[in-house]
Formats: structure tokens, sequence, C-alpha cells
């Protein structure tokens, strides 16, 4: 029950990570490109103020999430949700050192004047952008893969130890059976139930 309420905390949070990046990226640029400099300049200034809220903890609920989903879980399921984990905390690094000190200078563009490379640092920023959305996008799509795959009920630990193991009849008019096999002294114990082949 833990490990489901986790996995669904980090598709949660993940793909709220994901849409926020994605839609910035598919609707925000192409906007921020079509208006003036100062318009682009006051509003990214005060998006970013909420941003600053909104996609931080995101990013922090994924990050977590993941984590604890790949503590909690073996095999293929824990490199899912590891590499979702790296995923997120590499869209978090693109943010703080790539986005966050060029917001930092857009903020004060938009009280002065932005300078004559200003151009350069802002097409920066978009690279960042679209950067930190792709890492976003598969981190959901290892979750999303994550939650598809099939689950399977494992063996009691306590009768796996001591040599008692469910297997089923292959052949005959039992075929699909389901019987209890004693491994110490290689005996069946009687058909358990029936199931089909």
């Amino acid at each position: 029950m833990r490990i489901r309420v986790t996995q669904g905390i980090a598709l949660l949070s993940t793909g709220a990570l994901a849409g926020a990046f994605g839609y910035g990226a598919a609707n925000l640029v192409p906007t921020f490109n079509a208006v003036p400099l100062e318009t682009r300049l006051s509003f990214h200034a005060e998006l970013m103020k909420m941003n600053g809220i909104t996609v931080q903890g995101a990013m922090a609920a994924s990050a977590l999430s993941a984590t604890a989903l790949a503590v909690m879980t073996r095999g293929t399921a824990r490199r899912l949700a590891g590499g979702a984990a790296l995923l997120v905390l590499t869209s978090f690094l693109i943010t703080r050192f790539g986005n966050v000190p060029i917001n930092g200078r857009i903020k004060q563009w938009a009280v002065t004047t932005a300078p004559s490379d200003h151009a350069e640092i802002l097409a920066r920023w978009e690279a960042f952008n679209y950067a930190r959305t792709g890492t976003a996008f598969v981190a959901f799509f290892l979750l999303i893969v994550l939650a598809l795959r099939p689950h399977h009920t494992a063996p009691d630990s306590k009768a796996t130890a001591q040599g008692v193991r469910p297997t089923e009849v292959g052949d005959g008019p039992n075929r699909g059976a389901i019987v209890v096999v004693n491994e110490d002294v290689g005996s069946s114990e009687g058909a358990a139930s029936r199931g089909t082949a």
C-alpha cells in the first residue's frame, strides 16, 4: 500500500512539473518573443516570482517521492524510479544554475535597461528551459512505464525458506493446477486450487 501511495505522489508531482515546463515551452516562450521587449521583461520578472514557489515545490515533491519509490522497490522498478529521480534532479540543477541567474538579470533589466547582448542571454534562458522540460518529461515517462508494468505477487518468504513452493502441473488431466511442493522430501501435497492453462 505504501508503494502505491508513493507511486501516486511521484506520478502526480512529476506530471505537474512536466506540464508546467511544457506549457512554458509551448506557449509562454513564443509569446515572450512576440511582444515588445519591455513587456516581456516586466511579465517575465513577475512570473518568475510565482514560479519560484510552485515549480520548486513540484521539483522537490517529484525528486523525494521518486527517490523513496526507488528505495522501496527492487529490480527494474528501482531502476525506473531511480532514473526518474535523477532526471528530476537534473531539471533542478539546470533551473538553479542556468535559468535562475538569468532570471535575476532580467529582473534588473525590467527596472533599468537591457544590455546590447540581451538577445543572446534570453536565447540561453530558452535553451535551459527546453533542456529542463525534456528531462522532466522523460522522468514522467519512466514513472508511467513503471505504473503500467504488471504486478506479480511474490511467493511467501516463510514457505520458501522452509523449502515449500507453489508450482503448476504441466501435463495430464490436472494441467494448470497449482500444487504445493515440499522440496525437502520431493513430494506434492495435493492440489490447492485449479487454474487455467
